[in-house]
């Protein structure tokens, strides 16, 4: 695979992706939340930035488009649905839609629920998936401007994915995750082994992202969720855990 994959960490629990293709020299950064370390981190590695995705509009996964666009001419690619709260962007896409990097490409999802335009980028080929806020390790985003029946359907189609499948999600929340999920699913074994494992990688100062669907399977309420009353009532739980 020629594909390479690497995470800035920014903020408090922001992870910025950098994915590189070797064989067409390009570099797309999946959510900069911020600019400097994500320059800083391409610059180390000789990657010239050819390419910006956005998963949706919130300002910690877009705050350093306009600067990396301006120091490297990078094109912006964006969920259409909100255009009008990204000014940055150059491409609008949506469901059906493909976003390329060198010869790879990328199907464009519509995962609504944690704002209403959100979407994900999927790489059949190479077995990846950019989901932003909508799938955590062990937990979901927060329902700000969707449903839980939209969330509901997210899971439930991230879940079909082949089990390999890795998942680069936008923040580190992972150990809080875990505890919210051994609170409502204490007896899964699991779970339970995956929680140490995390503690300890936490511990070290260590990422524990990405991670991949057949562990959420095991182990994610949410994608676990029996039905969308299910995961309302995880969610609500989950707000006030």
């Amino acid at each position: 695979m020629s594909l390479q994959v690497v995470g800035v960490p920014v903020l408090n629990d922001n992870y910025v992706w950098l994915m590189h293709d070797k064989v067409a020299g390009e570099t797309v950064v999946i959510d900069p939340a911020v600019a400097e370390p994500v320059l800083a981190a391409a610059a180390e590695r000789g990657w010239k930035i050819t390419q910006i995705w956005n998963t949706h509009w919130h300002p910690d996964h877009i705050g350093g488009n306009a600067e990396i666009k301006a120091a490297t001419g990078c094109t912006v690619t964006g969920p259409a649905a909100e255009a009008t709260k990204i000014d940055t962007l150059d491409v609008t896409v949506k469901e059906g839609d493909m976003a390329m990097i060198g010869g790879l490409r990328a199907e464009v999802w519509d995962v609504p629920a944690h704002t209403a335009g959100h979407i994900a980028y999927y790489l059949p080929s190479a077995g990846i998936v950019f989901v932003g806020d909508t799938l955590f390790a062990m937990g979901c985003g927060r329902l700000f401007e969707g449903t839980a029946a939209q969330m509901f359907a997210n899971m439930q189609r991230l879940a079909r994915l082949d089990g390999e499948t890795k998942v680069y999600c936008a923040h580190e929340y992972t150990l809080s995750n875990a505890k919210f999920a051994l609170h409502v699913d204490p007896d899964n074994r699991e779970l339970i082994h995956r929680t140490a494992n995390v503690e300890a990688m936490r511990a070290r100062g260590e990422p524990t992202v990405p991670t991949t669907i057949a562990l959420e399977r095991a182990t994610n309420p949410f994608m676990r969720a029996k039905d969308v009353d299910d995961l309302a009532r995880l969610r609500t739980a989950k707000d006030n855990f």
